[in-house]
């Protein structure tokens, strides 16, 4: 019997940095990834995923355990797609199943569009591709403010206006706690590369829809039941309907996959299955 219970955590060298990843369980290759969100959010539907497949999560470069040789290099969508693609080509277990969430959505559309050949399946699960929607100039501008307002040494504003920008309800002491609590010197050094490095390239990326349309992957655009007035809501619609196909949905909100994994886990399959 295969012990799916081991998770197995290596690094991958890339031409200018190293790739933390783990693996679990055995048969075929499901790869979950997120940006800026690390591996550990996903660990949860990747123990319930690995008795009859491999999963693989990893930190996307410049977060926590994947360093990169220059650590004020940006973060792009493409740079993160060869940095699957990799993985993926690494793991020898290919063709894959790519669950991409919030800015790791965006990583597994280019993907999908400069290496189709890796997937057979990529969902792009709430990609926040604010340039798709027609107020993208004020989202862009309010982008801008948020990162100005990170760099200026109050990460707390800062993450008002992304909570703002996002149209998420959350509690105040909610909103205190995640931007203005204390912080250890990973978690500091993940939000300044987030804000810095991350955050402009990823939602001003505009996706091949040519490529994406004529493409073999089977491709789909996830959304939470319970992000109703998101704007990511608002970008995954559009992308569908850019795509000619509508949303496939699953539980929970934007980070459905960490709330509940189990119910994630049960919709996961039955999508991959259909």
């Amino acid at each position: 019997m295969n012990d799916t219970t081991t998770v197995t955590g290596s690094t991958l060298r890339v031409p200018d940095g190293e790739l933390y990843h783990e693996r679990r369980g055995c048969g075929p290759l499901v790869v979950l990834v997120g940006a800026p969100m690390d591996a550990h959010p996903f660990a949860g539907l990747a123990d319930l995923l690995a008795p009859d497949h491999t999963v693989l999560t990893t930190d996307p470069r410049g977060i926590n355990r994947s360093r990169l040789d220059d650590p004020d290099r940006d973060s792009t969508p493409e740079q993160r797609a060869d940095d699957l693609a990799r993985l993926i080509r690494h793991a020898d277990a290919g063709p894959a199943v790519v669950l991409g969430s919030s800015g790791g959505a965006v990583s597994a559309l280019a993907l999908a569009q400069a290496e189709p050949g890796l997937c057979r399946v990529v969902i792009a699960h709430e990609p926040p591709l604010t340039r798709l929607l027609d107020d993208h100039e004020d989202l862009r501008a309010r982008t801008e403010d948020i990162i100005a307002t990170h760099r200026a040494g109050d990460p707390l504003a800062a993450g008002r206006k992304f909570v703002a920008l996002a149209n998420l309800d959350l509690p105040e002491e909610f909103i205190v706690e995640m931007f203005g609590g204390p912080r250890t010197p990973q978690e500091a050094a993940d939000a300044d590369y987030q804000n810095n490095h991350m955050l402009r390239p990823t939602t001003a990326w505009v996706p091949d829809l040519d490529a994406l349309r004529a493409s073999p992957v089977r491709l789909l655009v996830g959304l939470g039941e319970d992000s109703t007035g998101e704007l990511c809501e608002r970008t995954s619609l559009a992308l569908a309907a850019a795509l000619s196909t509508t949303p496939t949905y699953f539980p929970g909100g934007h980070v459905g996959f960490a709330e509940d994994p189990t119910a994630f886990a049960a919709r996961l399959r039955e999508v991959i299955a259909g």
